[in-house]
């Protein structure tokens, strides 16, 4: 019984304590006035703490009080006024449209975050945006040089923000100031749906402030990282292009460290293979530098940026003032975007020069884009492309062909002149071009074609690299048509060949033996060796198995779109071959057609006639100087 009254009475303290406690708590609750004072009093402990004090000798922010903005002054001069404001902090102010994500600090004006959106990087399941610039990789500085012989730079200084609204844009002012009415600005205009945006330079009451009696320095820098999935294919087409001197093009070589500079600059374009950063000018630069570093030595290490891109351009002043007009590109590095804006910004793409641009340009953009949009699928897409151009080569395909059968066909007689003349060349080469003529035959014209689809093949090198809708999209095993279709990883690295198989590039490389087995085989055999000459019949039959393994050691690291291009097309130049050769042309038929013109008077051309005679007068001094 005494057990059971002991906890009895435990258990009525405790509920009497519990009582108390909950008494105490709710009593000393704080009351909603003391909540909203306690918010309040938060917040500004935490705007407090966003206050600096100076740092650096050339970074300033915010001073408090008298003494500290003395310091300032001390280290900036005039522009200490600028560390002495709220804005004088490392925020970011963010403008933002469709297609693209900026954000602008404080510090420096600049953009230290640029992002293209609906894009991204090249992790498989990744969702990870495509970031032409984050993590400090790019800066904008302009070095001041002031009237109290001080060298100070806008990266270290701090702007005053201010974002406002023009219709359906967005505006963003910030001004690093030397007092109230004194003032560097930098101004971004971002447009509905635009990867371009407005960029202005202007200051404003700077004459006693800044040294105005020579041009400013401005450098632009940009580390830029890499966002494919073959950093050493990525890097291959990250380069700097440059517009001088009304409408020229250049650009600095992408496979190594490389300088130039150039005058009446209206351009310069740091272009990451697909994605591009363009500063463009209305008021031409007058003179300007370029440095381009390559960071990519070794793919198996160097995997997070591919170059280091610097442009050094004076900025001038007119009655004292800076007032410069410009525009920022940030986005895909696509031919129809670039083209649209009309200032020669498709000159950044690779496409090639001369005829070969123009074939792009004007032919394969056009016609791709036009089956690219049937919404077939993008490797469909590749297979129609390439049977159309197949088709439309097949003229020369034949020509070719036809030239080769007929050298065949003459290939015993052209033998029996070089065993009859084999002690006199000059004789056999008289015979010789004798029986092309009767037969009216051209040798030359077996080359003619091949030289003809030249352009065309190199057109296409340049096409699919440049093709920004390839990228990200899949095909049969390939996940990305503008990269490598790996289908095994291997456990060590290959010189110039890779760590990975690509299926495609073998497929290309075994129907390229057998097309080179096709015709180049055929060719050797109806190509007599020439005295004196290499003979070229086992050089072909070297290259048809030296070529296969070349293409497939080169095309491992391309794009996969490139090597599904040369596998259908090999196929469709070999079914043609196959339909040529048994149903088109007989050898029969042109054995028959060789001696029926070897009948016929054909009258020579000036081209044969002045040959003839040039052989007959070698001939007669040849047998003149035997006589003597």
């Amino acid at each position: 019984m005494e057990e059971k009254k002991l906890d009895l009475n435990s258990i009525i303290g405790f509920v009497l304590i519990s009582g108390i406690l909950i008494w105490m708590l709710y009593s000393n609750a704080p009351t909603p006035e003391e909540l909203k004072e306690k918010e309040k009093k938060e917040q500004l402990d935490k705007q407090a703490k966003e206050v600096k004090t100076v740092t650096s000798t050339v970074a300033a922010t915010p001073v408090a009080d008298s003494t500290k903005n003395a310091v300032a002054q001390a280290q900036l001069g005039s522009f200490g006024y600028s560390a002495t404001l709220p804005s004088a902090t490392d925020a970011v102010t963010e403008i933002k449209n469709e297609v693209l994500s900026l954000k602008i600090s404080n510090k420096g004006g600049y953009i230290v975050d640029a992002t293209v959106l609906g894009f991204d990087q090249f992790e498989k399941n990744s969702k990870k945006a495509v970031q032409i610039i984050k993590d400090k990789n790019a800066s904008l500085d302009i070095a001041l040089n002031t009237t109290d012989n001080r060298t100070l730079h806008t990266k270290d200084m701090y702007f005053e923000p201010k974002l406002t609204t023009e219709g359906k844009n967005q505006v963003l002012t910030l001004q690093l100031k030397a007092g109230p009415d004194q003032f560097l600005e930098y101004r971004y205009v971002l447009k509905p749906n635009e990867y371009m945006l407005d960029f202005a330079i202007r200051s404003q009451g700077l004459e006693k402030v800044v040294n105005t009696s020579k041009p400013l320095d401005l450098e632009w820098q940009l580390k830029s990282y890499r966002n494919e999935k073959s950093v050493s294919y990525e890097n291959r087409y990250t380069e700097l292009v440059f517009e001088y001197e009304d409408g020229k093009d250049d650009y600095l070589n992408a496979a190594k460290d490389s300088e130039d500079e150039a005058n009446d600059v209206s351009y310069i374009a740091f272009k990451q293979h697909l994605f591009t950063s363009i500063l463009l000018t209305d008021t031409k630069f007058k003179t300007a530098k370029f440095k381009s570093d390559n960071l990519v030595d070794d793919e198996k290490v160097d995997t997070v940026f591919t170059k280091n891109f610097t442009a050094q351009v004076p900025l001038e002043f007119k009655n004292g003032a800076l007032n410069y007009n410009m525009n920022w590109y940030y986005g895909p590095a696509k031919y129809e975007i670039l083209n649209d804006y009309d200032r020669n910004l498709d000159e950044i793409m690779p496409l090639g020069w001369g005829i070969f641009g123009w074939i792009n340009r004007y032919i394969f953009i056009p016609v791709f884009g036009f089956i690219s949009a049937l919404g077939i699928g993008y490797g469909i897409a590749i297979v129609l492309f390439t049977i159309l151009v197949r088709i439309v080569m097949s003229p020369v395909t034949y020509k070719s062909y036809l030239s080769q059968a007929k050298m065949k066909v003459l290939r015993p007689e052209i033998a029996e002149l070089n065993e009859k003349f084999k002690d006199n060349p000059m004789k056999k080469q008289q015979e010789t071009m004798k029986l092309y003529s009767k037969a009216g035959v051209n040798p030359m014209a077996g080359c003619l074609p091949a030289l003809m689809q030249m352009p065309i093949f190199y057109a296409l090198f340049q096409f699919f690299p440049s093709m920004f809708d390839l990228r990200q999209k899949s095909f049969l095993w390939a996940d990305d048509l503008s990269s490598y279709d790996s289908i095994y990883q291997l456990p060590f690295h290959i010189p110039f060949y890779g760590s990975h198989v690509s299926l495609f590039p073998i497929l290309a490389s075994i129907a390229i033996f057998f097309y080179m087995k096709m015709t180049t085989g055929d060719q050797a055999m109806s190509t007599p060796p020439q005295e004196g000459m290499p003979d070229m019949g086992k050089i072909m039959k070297i290259m048809i198995y030296i070529s296969p393994v070349m293409m497939l050691f080169f095309f491992n690291n391309y794009a996969s779109g490139l090597s599904l291009y040369y596998f259908i097309s090999n196929l469709i130049t070999i079914g043609i071959m196959l339909v040529i050769k048994n149903y088109i042309v007989k050898e029969d038929k042109i054995h028959a057609q060789i001696q029926e013109n070897k009948t016929k008077e054909k009258k020579e051309s000036k081209f044969q006639k002045k040959m003839r005679e040039m052989m007959e007068q070698a001939e007669a001094q040849k047998a003149a100087q035997k006589k003597k």
